[in-house]
């Protein structure tokens, strides 16, 4: 499961099916040897950095995970170097985007009713999908119990009108759907990463690492990434310091000077969700080359409906429900829904 089922049914205001808690499926390939990267130097960038971007060297890597069935099997694939944003898109960065363009985000128009049918009338307004944690445990096949769509919320007012972005500049911008990041990425001259470039990125030279910073959750105790403590979805302990998204870069970076490229937010990237894509690419040949993703969407849980990869995980994945925040979790989304645990970050080819 992710850390998002529930979402669609949110928003329509019809209450999310139920669904039978499953057990983690694990990889029945022959392990390959688990090894860090060969490479021992990080070859140099093609030229100065742009402001607040880092190089990704590129190169060959094993994509995949073994603890999801939809990230198996590990397959090798092949991605050309790009710049990446050190950090997620934060508000103030955002703020400067609307400003510059008067750019008003999905969330913050009046949904259509032809696009949403059997949504309740009363639903019909502007406003987005929020965490709304219960005041006690429940079972964790009813995704609704958590999930609220909000009116008024949105990049703005993250959790409904009576909240503000006043003092969270540094805060990865939310509430944003997959055109919202689209539309910032053609004014910021970027585009938004491909899945593999992501899990290239965030893998940062350690080959099937379960990490993006090695093979324990806290090393030495340390908190690595802003995920969900405590009992999930009713209690949060925050012993990481947050119980909602941190500022960008309130944790370690990685190998390759990225931040938050686990947890904290959720990532838009380019790539259509298949939950059988792997199986796809593996059966292809030994090595794929800068994959594009399919040309088409597929998620048994909601057949019909289109989805774009979501990657990283966010300060909602637990090992009780979620622990997308594993190097090569896979997350799912619908382009025209934005939350209060979804942003993005961007990159760019050399130029």
């Amino acid at each position: 499961m992710t850390c998002g089922m529930g979402i669609s049914a949110a928003k329509a205001g019809l209450g999310a099916a139920a669904v039978s808690a499953q057990p983690v499926a694990t990889n029945t390939q022959t392990a390959q040897p688990v090894t860090d990267s060969p490479r021992t130097k990080v070859p140099p960038p093609p030229g100065p950095a742009p402001e607040g971007m880092v190089w990704i060297p590129g190169g060959e890597f094993w994509m995949g995970a073994e603890e999801f069935p939809d990230a198996q099997p590990w397959h090798r694939v092949s991605v050309d170097g790009i710049w990446m944003d050190k950090t997620e898109v934060t508000n103030n960065q955002f703020a400067k985007f609307v400003k510059a363009t008067k750019y008003v985000t999905l969330a913050e128009r009046a949904p259509r009713a032809e696009d949403f049918p059997g949504a309740p009338p009363e639903n019909l307004v502007a406003g987005s999908v929020v965490f709304s944690p219960p005041d006690h445990a429940v079972k964790l096949n009813d995704h609704f119990q958590w999930w609220s769509y909000v009116k008024g919320a949105n990049w703005r007012h993250p959790e409904g009108p009576n909240s503000t972005v006043k003092d969270r500049g540094k805060y990865p911008v939310i509430h944003i759907a997959y055109q919202d990041a689209v539309a910032y990425a053609k004014w910021a001259g970027k585009r938004l990463p491909t899945e593999a470039e992501f899990e290239f990125a965030q893998r940062g030279g350690l080959e099937r690492k379960p990490y993006a910073w090695g093979d324990e959750l806290r090393p030495d105790g340390k908190f690595m990434a802003n995920t969900f403590q405590g009992h999930f979805p009713d209690k949060d302990t925050k012993e990481d310091g947050h119980e909602r998204a941190a500022p960008v870069a309130s944790f370690p970076p990685n190998k390759y000077g990225l931040y938050d490229m686990a947890g904290n937010v959720w990532e838009w990237t380019s790539d259509w969700y298949r939950h059988d894509y792997y199986k796809t690419l593996a059966a292809e040949g030994p090595l794929t080359r800068n994959p594009l993703g399919p040309v088409d969407s597929l998620d048994p849980s909601e057949p019909g409906v289109k989805k774009k990869v979501h990657r990283g995980g966010s300060f909602l994945c637990t090992d009780q429900y979620c622990a997308r925040y594993i190097a090569g979790g896979r997350g799912k989304g619908e382009p025209d829904t934005g939350t209060n645990h979804v942003g993005f970050r961007m990159v760019h080819e050399a130029r």
